[in-house]
Parts: C-alpha cells; structure tokens; sequence
C-alpha cells in the first residue's frame, strides 16, 4: 500500500466515526451526471480506415461532504463512473494495435469496444482554517496538469494535494504530487508519460511521481499574476508564468492572457533514448531527444453586447515539441492552442488565432451561445524515421464551430445539447487530415 492510500484509509476510518457530526452531513451534496455522447471522425486522405464512430451514454455520480467540526475538519468525496456503449461504429471505434482503446470506450483483445467500464474513485479530505488536504481521487486543472473532460467520461488522478488561502490576502498556493492516472476510456489506473515515450509497447517508459505546486495572486481585482511548477521525474522539469488582466474599455471588457512554459529535460530523459520526446532532432532517428522548450502566448478577448472578439499568437521555441503529461491515450494542456482535434504546439511553430462567440441571451434567448475558433500554424520542420528532414516549414489549420443550448426553466430545466464541429488540415507528410463531429447530451440531477 503506498502512502497517500494508507494516509487516504485512516482519513477515511477518522471520517467514518464522526459522521453524525454537524457540518458532514448537512453541508454534504450529491449530484447525478448524465451524458450523451456521440462523436465521428473523418479522415480525409492517406491509407487505412475512413472513420472512428462511437455513441455511449456516461453516468457520473458525485458526492461531496461537508467537514466535521473541530479544530481539523475531516471530510470524504466520491466520484462513480460508468459509460454504457451504445453503438461502436460497425468496428470503427479507432482501436488498433498497442493503442489504449478506441475514441469513447476501451478495448477487448480483439480491438472490439467493450459494452460498458466503470470505475469508482475516493478522496479524504481535512481542512484548517482556510487550508485543505485531499488524499485520493483528484482532478486538478491548473496550468502545469489539466483534467481532460472531453469525452464520455472524465480523466481522474491518484494522488495529494494541499490548497491554501491563509499565507496572505489574495495568496492562494496549491501542492501536490501525483502517482497515477486514469484515462477517459480506461478503468484502470496506469503511470505517466509523455508523447514520445507513451504507449503499451515494451519500449514505453513511464513515471509514477509528478510533483507540482505555484499560486495565483491577485494584484488588483482585474490583474492576477501566476507562477507554477510541475516536475515528472525521468521527463520534465516545466516553469509557467502567467498574467490575466480585465480592463474596461467603453461599454465592454478587454481580457488580456499572457502565458509563458519553460520546459526541460530531467533525469533519463536527458540521455536514454526510452525517455525521448518527440520534436525535431535531425540526424536523430524519428526526431525523438531530450525536453527542450520555450512557449510564449497571449491571448486578447473583448467582450461587449453579448458579443466576445478575440484573436492571440503563440510561439513554441526550441527543439522538441511542448511537453504535457501525456500517456497516449487523451489528454488536456494549458495551451490557447488545446482545440478539438490538435495542440499546435509543435517544435518551431508559430500560431495565430481569431475567435468570436455570441451569447445569445442578450437578444432574449437564455441558454443559446454558439462560438468559432480558427488556427493557422507554420514554421513547422520534421524528422523521418531515419533521422533526415521530412518537412520543411510545414503548416497546419482548425477551425472549431460549436452551438449549445441549456434548457433554463420548466421540468427540462438544465438539460443541454450540443454540436461541436472542427476540420483540420494539414501538408505534413505522412499525417491524415480530419473532420470531426461530436454531438453531446447533458443532464445534471442534484439528489441532496
């Protein structure tokens, strides 16, 4: 048993005797998650199959305590996962291979979807004053380890993590360390990884400890400075500085996101070609080398009428790809540059975006917004598997079109429905461009 479940079991055995007392029990809450989730992809060109189609329906059951009383407020939460298939594509559910599964659900031996996988994820809880210790399940989403939730179900981590308010006014510091994670198709907890060194092959090399911590500060009301730190050892060391300033401009409000990722190497990956990421390494077979990244972005949004205008540049410097956790299987960074199918986060790439949303409340619809995101990327060069120049500064574009509707009153009160549409295209060699759909279902039932 490691130390954070041993640690995990008697928080749990503390909370188990004070149950009845005032503040668990009253200031608990439990909610039912339904989602309907429908997706296609469809390859555009190059060999192999035209699609992946999956369709599922996920439950998340949640429960979240109040604290005991006392000095030490004790606490326990739980998250109940379970997705349902409901049709895999006539076998077209992307599994193949050493892959994690297909698209939505996980995968038999013989590349089939599984008909359902659920999985059931606890978290001990303590808090003094304005500091709380989490001990389990965890879903942290900060700059250094985001939580992906854009399938059926969402990713879950194993580990701690301490919050706290009490250092400073407008101070809040977060720690922790993470020892594993469970994909969004998968029920089974596995160790951590990077692109280049992910996969189930027998070459895949893996970490079980990443360790984070930094803070976000608020300056003024509308300016907010971050610093934060994430190490996943034998991979990565990453530094992230960020500012987020709102400034009002006329009738509208001006949102400034600056972002800078310093990442490098650690450990074995400094020298073993196991731990290797991905990026452009010429004379280096498949381009693979050590953690070497510089990432600058800045994205301006302004508001105004129910109308959001924004555009931002990114610059990904250096010789490998922007590192992230990543074990292959799905996955979210803290890039302006995360969309629907790509990360445009390549070695040497440069990005432009442009967005605009409407929400459409202001012409009396509550509930209906709809968005459109387009990226272009160039400047991007690649390695063969030889080790020789495959592209040259290549380029790649997405554009994301989304429309979602949420029900505001009457008994369909909170029921949402959603299209999500994204093309992306590209002149890498060797790459299949997509067009991808996914149409969404939601529904949250509270119960206490």
């Amino acid at each position: 048993m490691n130390k954070s479940t041993l640690a995990m079991a008697v928080a749990v055995g503390v909370v188990a005797q004070q149950a009845g007392a005032a503040g668990f029990i009253e200031d608990s809450k439990a909610t039912l998650g339904l989602r309907n989730f429908y997706i296609n992809t469809d390859y555009r060109d190059g060999t192999g199959p035209n699609k992946n189609e999956e369709w599922g329906q996920g439950f998340d059951l949640r429960f979240i305590s109040g604290y005991t009383q006392g000095t030490v407020g004790f606490g326990v939460d739980a998250i109940g996962l379970l997705g349902v298939k409901l049709d895999s594509g006539g076998g077209t559910n992307g599994a193949s291979g050493n892959s994690y599964g297909g698209t939505v659900f996980p995968s038999k031996s013989n590349g089939e979807a599984v008909d359902d996988f659920s999985s059931l994820g606890l978290t001990a809880k303590a808090k003094i004053s304005q500091t709380e210790l989490k001990l389990g399940t965890l879903q942290p989403k900060l700059p250094v380890i985001v939580t992906n939730d854009g399938r059926l179900l969402p990713q879950t981590w194993q580990g701690g993590q301490l919050t706290s308010n009490d250092v400073f006014k407008d101070l809040t510091l977060i720690g922790g360390q993470i020892e594993q994670v469970k994909g969004r198709n998968s029920s089974n907890n596995q160790q951590l990884s990077i692109s280049g060194a992910n996969g189930r092959s027998a070459a895949a090399r893996d970490s079980n400890k990443f360790i984070y911590g930094g803070g976000d500060y608020k300056i003024t009301k509308d300016l907010t400075a971050q610093y934060y730190y994430g190490n996943l050892e034998d991979f990565y060391k990453q530094h992230f500085l960020g500012l987020v300033h709102n400034w009002a401009i006329g009738p509208g409000i001006l949102k400034s996101d600056l972002r800078y990722f310093n990442s490098s190497d650690d450990g074995a990956n400094g020298s073993n070609p196991l731990y290797y990421t991905t990026g452009n390494y010429k004379g280096a077979a498949n381009g693979k080398g050590k953690v070497d990244n510089n990432l600058y972005s800045g994205l301006f949004l302004y508001t105004v009428a129910g109308h959001t205008f924004g555009g931002g540049y990114q610059v990904s410097n250096g010789s490998s790809d922007f590192p992230w956790l990543n074990q292959g299987d799905g996955s979210s960074n803290y890039t302006i540059t995360d969309m629907q199918i790509q990360k445009f986060g390549r070695a040497g790439e440069r990005t432009w975006q442009a967005r605009y949303s409407y929400d459409f409340a202001k012409v009396g619809v509550p509930g209906l917004t709809a968005g459109l995101i387009y990226l272009h990327g160039d400047d991007i060069d690649t390695v063969n598997a030889r080790g020789g120049e495959a592209a040259s500064g290549a380029s790649e574009w997405e554009r994301d079109l989304s429309v979602a509707y949420v029900v505001q009153e009457g008994p369909l009160k909170n029921l949402g429905v959603a299209w999500k549409n994204a093309t992306w295209r590209t002149d890498l060699p060797n790459t299949r461009s997509q067009d991808e759909n996914r149409v969404i279902l939601s529904y949250s039932l509270p119960l206490l």
